[in-house]
């Protein structure tokens, strides 16, 4: 069985469990799944910020390295980053419009948001405006590092990223060793964390099923159906955009169809990559040389849903609390999302849902308690997710291949 299903089991197992023990276990039993599932959560988290600051050292210092190696490597470069701002831009007004079409139900956010509070969800602190806009460089990195300001961190580990960048070749690769090296032992421990993850979800899943009973459930698999219909949208504004780009739609269509068979089917923009080789140079005519470099970069560096995904997976949060962000801690969230998913691409389903959501989450001031619910029936959502990235890896090797030509 692997780690996803015994996960969603345990949610299962858990929300079940815990509606039928509600009459007879406030004591002893709750108190003891509270204990776990904070417990589990906490070390999860332990790891988010040095992940994610090595992984946007790393990454910053690669791009610049690649954006440096070439003309077709600055190119799709620069065309990742504006489609993953515009990626994120999406997600924000795609996840209000659902939202305000079909909304979550009133009993299930007061159930659930009296859950989550009982269970260490409570709302942080978000600084005022002008506060904040102070802080986005941070006077000392350390200190933002531990209180989870995540935004001027993320300001930081990009300026260090491109700092790195500009060193002499011996100390660069020592430097950014280092930090790939603490990107590893930090994937390291976070399987470790994972592999219990069915014990950490059944604690918080029987917990919220005491308060809540089955109630729940709806309200997760409503939020399956705004994530699947987000990147659906997502995924058909690819064929929007290869139009725009005077692609023809029918050879692009054509172009992809294999890579999403194969993504649909794995769940993975890796396993697809020989499809999408052989579909952008087939029906597409890219030469090998884009093809080369262009599709191999992309599965390497760019997500196309993530950062629509995941910021709707945290906006979908902060409706259980009724946080309404500002438009200053929106934009921020946008440019953490756009950021975040360069570096989380390459990190395992589960990972990179935590490394890239939790940023997110931070920047908008939204307690975290719920992800791991979440995190239980992203499965569902992952097989789209993984469907518009192919599609949009071929749509862009397309897209630098004719500005290539041109």
């Amino acid at each position: 069985m692997s780690l996803t299903t015994r996960i969603l089991s345990a949610l299962a197992a858990g929300l079940v469990l815990g509606a039928l023990l509600a009459h007879w276990a406030p004591g002893g039993p709750l108190t003891t799944a509270d204990v776990i599932g904070a417990l589990w959560l906490n070390a999860l988290r332990m790891t988010i910020v040095p992940l994610v600051f090595a992984m946007l050292v790393t990454g910053a210092a690669t791009a610049v390295a690649t954006a440096a190696a070439g003309g077709i490597a600055a190119r799709a470069l620069l065309t990742f980053v504006v489609l993953l701002v515009a990626s994120a831009v999406f997600g924000v007004v795609a996840t209000d419009v659902l939202l305000a079409w079909s909304p979550i139900s009133p009993e299930s956010v007061a159930a659930i948001r009296s859950g989550l509070d009982a269970a260490g969800g409570a709302l942080p602190q978000v600084a005022p405006l002008s506060e904040w806009v102070k802080g986005l460089v941070p006077a000392n990195p350390l200190r933002a590092a531990v209180e989870d300001a995540m935004v001027p961190l993320v300001v930081f580990a990009l300026l260090f990223g491109f700092a790195a960048a500009r060193l002499r070749d011996e100390m660069r690769d020592r430097l950014v060793g280092f930090f790939q090296a603490l990107a590893e032992a930090m994937l390291v421990l976070v399987h470790w964390v994972l592999l219990v993850g069915p014990i950490g979800v059944f604690a918080l899943a029987f917990a919220l099923g005491v308060r809540v009973g089955l109630g729940a459930a709806g309200a997760l698999l409503h939020y399956v159906l705004v994530i699947v219909a987000i990147c659906l949208m997502l995924t058909l504004t690819v064929y929007v955009l290869a139009a725009l780009a005077r692609l023809d739609v029918r050879a692009f269509a054509r172009a992809a169809a294999a890579g999403q068979a194969v993504a649909f089917s794995t769940q993975s923009s890796l396993a697809a990559l020989p499809a999408m080789v052989e579909g952008a140079r087939q029906h597409l005519g890219v030469p090998p040389r884009v093809t080369g470099l262009v599709l191999p970069l992309a599965v390497s560096l760019f997500r196309f849903t993530s950062p629509a995904a995941n910021l709707a997976v945290v906006l979908y949060l902060a409706s259980f609390y009724g946080i309404e962000p500002s438009a200053a801690h929106v934009v921020a969230a946008v440019f953490v999302a756009a950021v975040v998913s360069l570096g989380a691409v390459s990190l395992p389903g589960q990972v990179s849902f935590f490394a890239s959501c939790v940023p997110i989450s931070m920047a908008l001031g939204v307690p975290i308690a719920g992800l791991p619910l979440l995190l239980a029936v992203e499965s569902i959502p992952d097989i789209f997710r993984t469907v518009g990235n192919v599609t949009a890896d071929v749509a862009v090797t397309g897209i630098v291949a004719r500005r290539q030509d041109g």
